[in-house]
């Protein structure tokens, strides 16, 4: 059996394993420990005891972690993480939902709209898909309920809000890629600011045309539950405000070149202890519990970075990416069926894998092509990340229905909450081929800031 032949056969049984539930870090790890093992064994070097450790698969192992550990671009991580948690247990996402629901009041499905625009702040602001969906289902599911909402679009409103924040910086997703493909993290914010108000955007004008043709999925709401104007305006201004300022700080720091991303996660995590402590949420037992969360998702992403790093590392020299890029190159693809290739292989990818496993495993297989293809990384990596967005919004494992039916229980069946984001998914693909036609919807902005990309 040749090298390559070993190498997909690395590749095939780690697909199996994941498919069969096995945790995706440590598969990674395992498959790359025991894979480098015979890639990089020497005949007639094991004589005693001591000699079976004595192969570079550890050595890589170790510096691996110890890249990953040092790595400057992934420090933002745990900050912007911490920032989330704090935002989230600070109490300030009821009052924001509350006071945008007020606001849009004369709007088609106010309610539905106010959610949007609060999952696409709050998503801001968090980052963490499953957080923001576990707690608008909590706070606006059951008011949309009682307000006599239809329940699968309901769902579909809180399942596609909720992972705008893998997309809309600041972006644990976009760190993430940065850091695998090696580019500029300020210009992937920058890249994906557009295409992500702008998805948030056609999100609330098909919620708004939905419920003009069908207004018994949304009623208006009723006179006497409409405060006063001007407790509508205090309300925006004290939930709605303080959270953007903080928001637009955090960014405007980072595109304007003022700070670097760690340092305005850095800055952000200040600012949400400072809007806890204004709320009077900021407490032992809440700081407590964010820094437990922060350490607890950072070490998963940590070590997924080490076990994709050992994994590809050996996979790579075993000529793995090598055949593959040689198949692809074969078929004599022009750049656009390439991109499209690419695009339903991720999509195919996001049924039974999430983000992280898509994006750090199986995205730097292609990433070497793109060169062969004349296609701009930026282009490709706002391409990719709207893609993943179908990676929480197709069935049969779609997490953000997961995740809302696991805290609404028995108040919905998980086959309505398909059915609600459906709609959602073909907005997602929409947006995907506007801006293949129109590049610079991702391109403008970076190049405005930063200058035109040179390879």
């Amino acid at each position: 059996m040749t090298n390559p032949e070993v190498a997909l056969l690395m590749l095939s049984i780690f697909i199996v394993m994941i498919l069969l539930g096995f945790p995706v870090a440590f598969t990674l790890l395992a498959m790359g420990i025991g894979f480098g093992y015979y890639a990089y064994y020497e005949a007639g070097s094991i004589e005693t005891f001591a000699d079976v450790f004595n192969n570079k698969i550890f050595y890589l192992l170790n510096q691996n972690t110890y890249s990953v550990m040092e790595n400057d671009t992934l420090v933002a991580i745990p900050l912007f993480l911490f920032m989330g948690y704090v935002v989230e247990r600070a109490n300030i996402v009821n009052k924001l939902f509350y006071s945008l629901q007020m606001a849009a009041r004369n709007l088609p499905g106010s309610m539905a709209v106010a959610a949007l625009i609060t999952c696409a702040v709050f998503s801001t602001a968090s980052g963490i898909v499953g957080a923001v969906v576990t707690l608008m289902g909590l706070l606006a599911f059951p008011a949309m309920a009682k307000a006599n909402y239809d329940k699968s679009f309901s769902a579909g409103v809180i399942c596609a809000g909720g992972t705008l924040g893998i997309l809309i910086p600041p972006s644990i997703m976009l760190i993430v890629y940065a850091a695998i493909a090696e580019l500029s993290p300020l210009r992937l914010y920058a890249a994906a600011i557009v295409p992500g108000f702008l998805l948030a955007g056609w999100y609330i004008i098909y919620v708004i045309v939905r419920v003009m043709i069908t207004p018994s999925i949304a009623p208006k709401p009723r006179e006497e539950d409409i405060p006063p104007r001007r407790v509508v305006y205090l309300q925006l201004l004290t939930s709605f405000v303080p959270l953007t300022v903080l928001i637009m700080l955090v960014l405007g720091s980072i595109l304007g070149g003022l700070a670097t991303p760690a340092e305005a996660a850095a800055m952000g995590a200040f600012g949400g202890l400072v809007l806890a402590a204004i709320y009077r949420s900021l407490n032992w037992v809440m700081l407590k519990e964010s820094v437990y969360l922060t350490a607890k998702a950072t070490a998963m992403v940590c070590w997924l970075f080490v076990g994709s790093w050992t994994f590809a590392s050996v996979f790579s020299y075993l000529g793995g990416h090598e055949i593959i890029e040689h198949f692809v190159l074969g078929f004599d693809l022009k750049p656009w069926q390439f991109l499209v290739m690419v695009q339903i292989i991720i999509f195919l990818l996001g049924w039974p894998l999430e983000w992280s496993e898509i994006l750090i495993i199986f995205v730097p297989i292609f990433l070497p092509m793109l060169p062969a293809f004349d296609v701009n990384p930026y282009f490709f990596a706002m391409l990719v990340a709207l893609n993943l967005q179908t990676s929480f919004l197709t069935p049969p494992m779609a997490m953000s229905a997961y995740y809302l039916k696991g805290v609404l229980g028995k108040a919905i069946e998980l086959a309505d909450i398909f059915k609600g984001i459906i709609p959602y998914l073909f907005i997602v693909i929409f947006i995907m081929v506007m801006m293949y036609q129109f590049p610079e919807i991702a391109l403008w902005l970076p190049d405005f800031f930063f200058g035109k990309y040179i390879p």
